[in-house]
């Protein structure tokens, strides 16, 4: 078995401002195991919350790939996850772990879906993202995404005057009656603005509220669940499985992104988790490649919402076969995760 890795950038093809800030491109590691004549790949890309960059990345991964370097295969590697998982950096430890299930699943045969007896799914709609920006703005944008086909919108939030936040809302409804829309602060809010600002939008129809309130402090979103007329989905107080047992009574759900909880084995403890408390679960990504998506994407046939658009906003994807662009993503042909690299990235 052998383990490498490319690092490459990813240009989005228009900023995307969100309450924590702004971001034009992504540093990326591509990740690729080899063995018994196949390869799997894995994503990682940089996070400036997570203290994530190249270098961060690369030195970790050395650190990884002298753990395994005494794996004869990549069964062992993936039983190996747990404890790589309590030593490593997640998003990383995410990557290896898309790479080895995708290695697994080619040699076998077999999608990874059916190799980790998931739900079958074909196709599945996604969340297209629209990020701070003036209403007009939004509504044009609404109006060009419902043109494509997108049937759900996630419209950020925590601008520096909540009015703003309302009004970009109202436009986005406005120009989208009958799109399914999520609403995603990124914890700008206190549980007072919080309040008010989604009381001032209960006419709005909106499916969910991502973590309004500063991550850190559970209660908090409790507090504001109780106070408001959508459900209030944990982001970041959810991020990976030892945050669960300190998540309180009365969320309404939690979002699930492989990079932070550490992959999908990992997933799959969340959704058990969430299942055991019929508490619906939102699929989230970082701005990433389809190579970075698709773990992801396998577990789609058990999500209430796919929030899968990380590679819709990029200016060019260097790889392929997820689609989206249509606002449905749908399940690669092949086996192992299925996409591949376009021309450009070989």
């Amino acid at each position: 078995m052998r383990t490498t890795w490319t690092s490459t950038t990813l240009e989005l093809a228009r900023p995307l401002r969100i309450s924590r800030g702004s971001m034009s491109a992504r540093a990326a590691v591509w990740i690729t195991v080899a063995a018994d004549g196949h390869a799997g790949h894995g994503e990682v890309v940089g996070s400036p919350r997570l203290g994530l960059d190249l270098a961060a990345i690369e030195t970790a991964l050395r650190a990884i790939t002298d753990r395994i370097a005494g794996c004869p295969g990549p069964e062992q590697v993936r039983a190996l996850l747990p404890r790589l998982r309590a030593e490593f950096p997640l998003p990383v430890v995410a990557a290896l772990d898309s790479a080895v299930h995708d290695v697994l699943a080619r040699r076998a045969g077999v999608s990874l879906c059916a190799y980790l007896d998931l739900p079958p799914w074909d196709s599945a709609p996604t969340a297209y993202t629209i990020g701070l920006m003036s209403p007009s703005e939004a509504e044009a944008t609404a109006h060009r995404m419902v043109r494509a086909g997108f049937t759900v919108l996630k419209v950020k939030a925590g601008a520096a005057e909540p009015a703003e936040d309302i009004a970009r809302v109202r436009a986005i409804r406005s120009a989208a009656p009958s799109v399914e829309l999520l609403l995603d602060p990124n914890g700008a809010w206190d549980v007072r603005t919080a309040v008010a600002v989604l009381g001032a939008l209960a006419d709005q129809d909106i499916s969910a509220v991502e973590q309004p309130v500063a991550p850190g402090d559970p209660d908090r979103l409790a507090a504001v669940a109780k106070e408001v007329p959508m459900p209030v989905l944990a982001d970041e107080d959810a991020g990976s499985i030892a945050d669960l047992d300190r998540l309180p009574e009365g969320i309404g759900g939690i979002n699930i992104k492989l990079a932070e909880c550490g992959g999908l084995d990992a997933a799959r403890t969340m959704l058990d988790w969430a299942k055991a408390r019929a508490l619906p679960v939102l699929l989230g990504c970082q701005a990433s490649s389809s190579l970075g998506i698709a773990p992801a994407a396998q577990l789609a046939g058990v999500a209430r919402w796919v929030d899968l658009d990380g590679h819709l906003l990029l200016a060019h994807d260097p790889w392929t076969g997820l689609g989206g662009a249509d606002g449905t993503l749908r399940r690669p042909a092949g086996p192992g995760l299925g996409v591949r690299r376009g021309r450009a990235a070989a």
